[in-house]
């Protein structure tokens, strides 16, 4: 996933500008858009000062305005010299680095909506609007968590634009973006709505509108706008293999952005709530292993021992199926719907748990920069034992000793020292140095104990492992194949 080039709030809801619906059987006409909108959609460009070495100890001897310098300089690293990694008694050189992105007028007042990722880090922030106008802005705010940054300028005779409700998007709708790439001022592409509600890699907070409309470096921040002339996303990333467009591009959609824009502009900062769990997708195995009908919700793989879940009873192996009443339906839904509850505030949580549905309340706490990092784990050294238990299922175990307990910080659980290719447990996606912790809901205690476990389970045919793998937890599907090992 690429971040294009780096490149509220009162907003105030105008009435959308009426466009001639497409006959039927053509194409539709977006140039009444383009040249009524066009106004509202601005070019930023920020300057930042960069320290750089000047010089590296291995370079070769050669003055700086010698052609073959900067040759040189990519190619050797800089060294432990002096200050910076450069030559002793040589000071780092300053320079300026300019970059381009868009943005759109949000309120008549000079509020403008644009990408984190556009001024990050930025010591100037120029906007330039479609008249040719120029002002310096100010970065009100910024939230990396969802790429949304809002900014403000101080003009005359703004025009913003005019919101619109991207829960009404069809999939297959045409949309429409105006920004600047590659530096190219009010450039209009379009496209289709592929996909709504995507949820990508480390992007936890946001369900992006997946487009097939042109998007490259420079369309950062930029508007998308549906037919009616209403922005219904802010153009943030693309998918590419080459770092320009390849047909999959995402946009923020407008409620989430204003939601954050506006409590920028209250507090300068963003504030989301957490329960303090940790989640995977139900999977059609999973679902069947837990008895549920269809694959729907967030699987708890690891619960905050310290955190709300764990206070509310929250399990490991709970399926989180509603939160405040509202569906989950994947487990992407969670953390979106958690992170809009205002910590403090008294929560209901259903959860499936032993086949039966169960509402447990908990309180919501805040989200803060240290959540969701991992805790590192002690390097587990292999067990001397032989490993016993190969058989049907391809998979050699052993028990935990008391040291590797402590280090692994757990309870108990068997490990993982073989796994045969083309057994089941190969089948199933277990590795030699996972440990697992509990058959479904019972925990794992010993190995005589977990072939009692399979046996106990085997008419299912699949059971649901907990294993701790690395510094994380998770559920694997086992298919038994009606027998044990």
């Amino acid at each position: 996933m690429i971040h294009m080039n780096k490149l509220i709030l009162a907003a105030v809801l105008a009435v959308a500008p009426a466009f001639a619906p497409a006959a039927p059987g053509s194409l539709p006409d977006f140039a009444d858009l383009a040249e009524k909108q066009g106004p509202s959609v601005v070019n930023i460009s920020t300057t930042t000062t960069v320290r750089q070495d000047t010089r590296s100890p291995q370079m070769p001897n050669i003055p700086e305005d010698d052609p073959a310098f900067d040759l040189f300089r990519r190619f050797f690293p800089p060294g432990p010299g002096g200050p910076n990694g450069g030559m002793p008694g040589q000071p780092p050189r300053e320079q300026e680095s300019h970059s381009l992105g868009s943005g759109f007028i949000t309120s008549a007042d000079g509020y403008i909506l644009t990408n984190a990722h556009v001024v990050d880090g930025a010591d100037e922030v120029t906007v330039k609007l479609s008249d040719k106008r120029e002002f310096k802005a100010r970065v009100i705010g910024a939230d990396k968590r969802t790429d949304v940054a809002l900014i403000k300028i101080e003009g005359k005779n703004l025009q913003p634009v005019s919101l619109g409700e991207p829960a009404r998007l069809r999939v297959g709708e045409w949309v429409v973006a105006i920004g600047s790439p590659f530096g190219f001022e009010s450039s209009v592409t379009a496209g289709i709505v592929s996909a709504k509600g995507r949820s990508l890699p480390q992007e936890n907070f946001v369900p992006f509108i997946q487009t097939d409309v042109a998007i490259n470096p420079g369309n950062s921040g930029g508007p998308l706008f549906n037919l009616r002339g209403e922005v219904v996303g802010i153009n943030s990333q693309i998918y590419s293999r080459t770092g320009g467009f390849m047909g999959l591009s995402f946009a923020i959609p407008i409620d989430v952005a204003m939601d954050i824009a506006e409590q920028l502009k209250t507090s300068g900062k963003v504030t989301r709530g957490r329960i303090g769990v940790v989640i995977q997708e139900v999977t059609k195995e999973l679902a069947e292993t837990f008895g549920l009908a269809k694959p729907v919700g967030a699987l708890v793989s690891a619960v905050d021992p310290d955190g709300p879940a764990a206070k509310a009873g929250v399990e490991a192996g709970d399926i989180i199926l509603k939160f405040n009443g509202k569906a989950i339906t994947s487990s992407g839904d969670l953390p979106r719907t958690v992170a809009g509850v205002k910590p403090g505030t008294r929560s209901t949580l259903q959860v499936w748990r032993k086949g039966a549905a169960r509402d447990l309340g908990v309180t919501v706490a805040e989200l803060t920069d240290d959540d969701g990092g991992p805790q590192r784990t002690p390097q587990r050294k292999r067990n001397d034992k032989l490993p016993q238990n190969i058989g049907k299922l391809g998979l050699g175990l052993s028990e935990l000793t008391s040291t590797q307990k402590r280090q692994l910080d757990v309870k108990a659980g068997v490990v993982v020292e073989e796994v045969l290719q083309g057994g089941l447990a190969a089948k199933a996606g277990l590795r030699r140095g996972d440990v697992i912790l509990q058959v479904n809901d019972e925990e794992v205690k010993s190995i005589d104990q977990f072939n009692g476990l399979l046996t106990q389970f085997e008419k299912r045919k699949r059971v649901a492992l907990r294993v701790k793998r690395g510094d994380g937890t998770l559920f694997v599907p086992l298919q038994l194949d009606g027998g044990g090992n």
